[in-house]
Parts: C-alpha cells; structure tokens; sequence
C-alpha cells in the first residue's frame, strides 16, 4: 500500500509530467508547423518549389532530430536560463522539450503532407487558387486526421524526454524516480513511476488514435 507521503508525491510529479509534455507538445507543434509547411512545399514539383531551401530546411531539421535530448538539455542551458531564469524545475525543463520536438514536428508534419493525393492540389491550383488558399483550405484539412497523430506521436515521445529531464532536475516523474527511487534504492518507487508513465503513454496514444479516426470517418 502507497503511504500518503508518497501518494501525494507521485500525483504532484505526474502534474508536472503532465504540465511539460503538454506544454512542450503545443509549443512544438505551434512552432513546428510552419516549418513542417515550408519543408512540404519547397520540395521539387510543389506549389512553392524551392530546392535550395527544401535541402537546407531538411538538412536542418536532420541535424536538430539527430542530436540525443539528454546532450541538446546540457547544452541549452543558457538559452534556457535566458528565457525562464532558471535551468531547473518544470518551467525550465519546457524549453529543451519544445527545442527537441521542433524538427521531430516539422518531418512530422512534411510526411502527413506528401499523404495528399496530388490531384487534389493540382485540381486547386488549375482553379487558380493561391498558394496560401492551397495550404490553409486544401492541405492542412487533408491531412488533418494524420496531423493528429503527429501532434500525438510527439506528445508520446516528450512523456520518455520529460523522464530524462529529471535526470538534471527537471522534475516530474522522471524526478522522483531517480532523487527517491534509484538514489534511495526504493525499487517500489521506480515500479510506480514506470507504471504511471506507461499509463500515460497508452492514454495520450488512445486519445489522439480516437480523435483520428473521427476525423477519417468525417472525411
């Protein structure tokens, strides 16, 4: 049986689990979609074709997937201390979160887009519909149920980052887990945690999978 200590420990670390992954996510997904977007149409034979930019967007996107979270969180913490003034607790522990799930969105979000059947760009451009009208009014509600499972997909993968976070004190689960479960040797502690964070996986991905298939079935 969990001590009330320990109760009200693990509900407030799951909050703050909860605080940074949805946070992260929304900011991630805010920032990512543009890029996303652009990565999408600069591509050869697309409505705004740029290959020069296409490769370098992708190059840069590339890069910022390629480094690992627990590296890219160390060497933020300036830019972190910057904007938050502090490079500790939940607060901080968003901005390392976000900055990873940037480029992760932004492929993302290229990849949902190249799902479009080409036709139905090229039926809205052969009405002379501007870029901007194909990508708010054609694209976007196109790929709208694939989207969805992006945007879900990254929350999934910032539940395992905001874990890591705790490794520098990032708090939330993560936190709790290695200050009270491994520093402590309380293998009961680690056991919960693990569990409350496979109980949030599974709840985020059923979410976004039903929300999806809504969607498809509107469509």
């Amino acid at each position: 049986m969990i001590n009330p200590v320990m109760l009200s420990m693990l509900w407030t670390a799951t909050l703050d689990t909860l605080t940074m992954v949805g946070l992260g996510t929304a900011l991630a997904t805010v920032l990512g979609l543009p890029l996303g977007i652009l990565l999408a149409t600069t591509a050869p034979k697309h409505i705004l074709e740029q290959p020069l930019v296409h490769r370098a967007l992708g190059g840069i996107v590339n890069i910022g997937r390629s480094v690992p979270f627990i590296i890219l969180m160390v060497a933020i913490i300036p830019f972190t201390r910057l904007l938050v003034g502090s490079s500790i607790g939940t607060t901080a522990a968003v901005v390392p979160l976000t900055v990873a799930a940037i480029p992760f969105v932004a492929r993302l979000i290229d990849g949902a887009f190249k799902e479009i059947d080409p036709g139905v760009i090229e039926a809205a451009e052969s009405m002379g519909a501007s870029p901007p009208v194909i990508i708010f009014k054609v694209m976007i509600p196109e790929a709208l149920p694939a989207l969805i499972l992006a945007v879900t997909l990254t929350a999934v993968n910032l539940v395992g980052y905001s874990a890591m976070a705790g490794a520098i004190g990032g708090g939330g689960l993560g936190d709790l887990a290695i200050r009270y479960g491994y520093q402590r040797f309380r293998g009961d502690i680690m056991l919960q945690t693990v569990v409350i964070l496979v109980l949030l996986v599974q709840g985020i991905q059923m979410l976004g999978d039903k929300i999806a298939q809504r969607l498809y079935h509107r469509q």
